[in-house]
């Protein structure tokens, strides 16, 4: 659930191509690196990192290895600007109707991004959790789902909630603005959340990390967790 952030609280950049905001690439939508207290009083931009930054220039020609499986990224969302507060991307266009799904989160861009058979198709800025109750990071995978949960610690609704943690870490849908944070969930606008909730499956897998970039080509899960 979000609950708002004082002064006192103390994580893919959106890769070459835009993730894990990707896609494999807010609160605090702003840009990385940048003080909370900033944002919660006006100083900050409202903006999440972009996840993935193009590079300045083409790189040499080299062999280009084969993009395969359903967990290495295929394509991104051609998203050119930080996210601001409460917005989000969504085009399933380049994606196939069916495919593995999985789901990034870079806690330091503040971006989520959501991935099937490799393809960017959703990404949003997020709310994070601060403190004591940080996000932790992790490979998660969805455990329940309830499109109408309210959480049973804090009596708070949690629309759209898809659980990681039995500890109750969750994604789900938040008032993404500035000034706002979460008890360690991933807090995503409503409309994402619903998106997110329809097509997403019990099992399906979120990595949780603080900082990680990928590149088209990069595999987004690997060993174990590509099973």
């Amino acid at each position: 659930m979000a609950s708002q952030s004082g002064w006192w609280t103390k994580r893919w950049v959106r890769m070459p191509l835009g993730v894990l905001a990707t896609g494999a690439a807010s609160l605090l939508a702003f840009h990385a690196g940048q003080d909370i207290a900033q944002v919660a009083f006006g100083n900050g931009t409202a903006e999440a990192a972009p996840a993935m930054v193009p590079s300045p220039k083409p790189a040499p020609a080299v062999a280009q290895k084969p993009i395969e499986g359903p967990f290495v990224v295929k394509s991104i969302l051609p998203i050119n600007e930080p996210i601001k507060f409460g917005k989000f991307y969504w085009d399933e266009a380049r994606a196939p109707t069916a495919g593995k799904l999985v789901v990034t989160v870079d806690l330091t861009a503040r971006v989520i991004s959501v991935f099937r058979d490799g393809h960017e198709i959703g990404a949003a800025a997020i709310l994070k959790g601060y403190g004591e109750k940080p996000t932790p990071t992790g490979v998660f995978p969805i455990t329940e789902k309830d499109a109408d949960h309210v959480s049973n610690i804090y009596d708070a609704p949690m629309p759209w909630m898809m659980r990681l943690t039995n500890d109750g870490v969750s994604i789900h849908g938040s008032k993404v603005e500035k000034g706002y944070a979460t008890n360690g969930c991933i807090g995503v606008p409503d409309a994402f959340a619903e998106k997110l909730f329809r097509i997403a499956s019990l099992g399906d897998k979120v990595i949780v990390t603080d900082g990680k970039t990928m590149q088209v080509g990069d595999p987004i899960l690997s060993g174990e967790h590509a099973g």
